[in-house]
């Protein structure tokens, strides 16, 4: 296993974003959509992950629509539903329609406050997203310590998109990093400047992604051009040569059918790293579509414009994993990763 650069600790001592301070100015709080405990894709060892809600894209291949808005939602899922109208009564807002289709939430005027989840006796309604304050959030990552210790792991934080609630992620990073717990900020880049300089003096590791490189292309899947991803990282570069941090940074690109995956696009992202980060990036991270968050569309009542596209094919991938490879100074850095497909298998 890949061990990162876990430091022992020192003695103990666009959407709304929901982070604020207390009236006193004192507590930092913010909306989290999940802490996912022994994660092995969110950079090296054994890792905590945070995902916080919000985010300023909309790819069309979103594998977590529920991190997009930065507020809580719920949703309904099906197979645990007992029929029983339980949550129908008690919404506030008369929200929610149970009927012989199924559940309606009218997304309009459902507030996220949770109580039809809270009387729910078969958990079939669900609040995603919950407010964390920053010291809780803080000791409950910490309680994997061991697990970092073995491995050279860390913390992540991650979405959604962590920028969007900057002040909370900085504190929150920079408190880990003062107990000796590894930091990684996995960004999509689609911030104020301000924002992401925010974060990166408490960054260990950076996990920048890199889409598509075409503006138009990028602005129809993912709703904006690629324009000041591409500015945010010249001054992540800039930012990195002047103070060190953070120490070490990798581009991820997701490949996703019809859509990234062409020769095209992934020599561009390569031409563009060798370019203006040469010697700077540790790894470039071709990552391979997965099928398998459909029924987060569903629970949520949206559509899925990738809903039934297959896997990768082994064979596509180790092309564009050449591919990438060619465009570099360093072809070493380049690695695949996720599920695929055997090349003879149909779509």
């Amino acid at each position: 296993m890949r061990r990162g650069s876990y430091r022992k600790s020192p003695a103990r001592g666009t959407n709304d974003t929901m982070t604020r301070t207390s009236s006193e100015g004192k507590k930092l709080t913010a909306t989290v959509l999940n802490i996912q405990r022994m994660s092995t894709e969110d950079g090296p060892g054994i890792r905590t992950t945070v995902f916080f809600k919000g985010c300023g894209l909309a790819c069309a291949w979103c594998h977590n629509p529920e991190s997009i808005s930065g507020r809580p939602q719920v949703q309904w899922i099906e197979n645990r539903c007992i029929g029983c109208a339980t949550c129908v009564e008690a919404c506030p807002e008369g929200a929610l329609r149970l009927d012989g289709s199924g559940m309606t939430i009218d997304r309009d005027i459902c507030t996220g406050c949770g109580i039809c989840a809270d009387v729910c006796p078969s958990t079939a309604m669900e609040l995603l997203g919950k407010e964390w304050e920053l010291e809780m959030l803080v000791r409950e990552v910490e309680k994997d310590r061991a697990y970092f210790e073995q491995s050279g792991g860390g913390i992540t934080a991650s979405g959604g998109e962590p920028t969007v609630q900057a002040p909370f992620v900085s504190e929150f990073l920079r408190h880990c990093r003062e107990r000796g717990l590894h930091t990684a900020l996995d960004t999509c880049g689609q911030c104020p400047w301000d924002r992401l300089e925010k974060l990166l003096g408490h960054t260990d590791l950076l996990l920048y992604d890199l889409k598509l490189m075409d503006e138009e292309l990028h602005r129809e899947y993912t709703g904006l051009c690629v324009s000041q991803i591409l500015r945010n990282l010249v001054r992540v570069r800039e930012f990195r040569e002047k103070t060190g941090a953070p120490a070490q940074i990798w581009i991820r690109t997701p490949i996703i059918p019809f859509h990234t995956d062409n020769a095209e696009n992934i020599r561009a992202i390569g031409t563009y790293i060798r370019d203006t980060l040469d010697g700077m990036v540790a790894r470039w991270e071709l990552c391979a579509f997965n099928n398998l968050c459909a029924h987060k569309y569903d629970g949520l009542g949206i559509d899925w414009t990738c809903r039934g596209y297959g896997l990768v094919r082994a064979g596509d991938l180790e092309r564009l994993g050449h591919t990438a490879a060619e465009a570099l100074s360093d072809p070493g850095v380049v690695h695949i990763s996720g599920a695929t497909r055997d090349s003879e298998e149909e779509s």
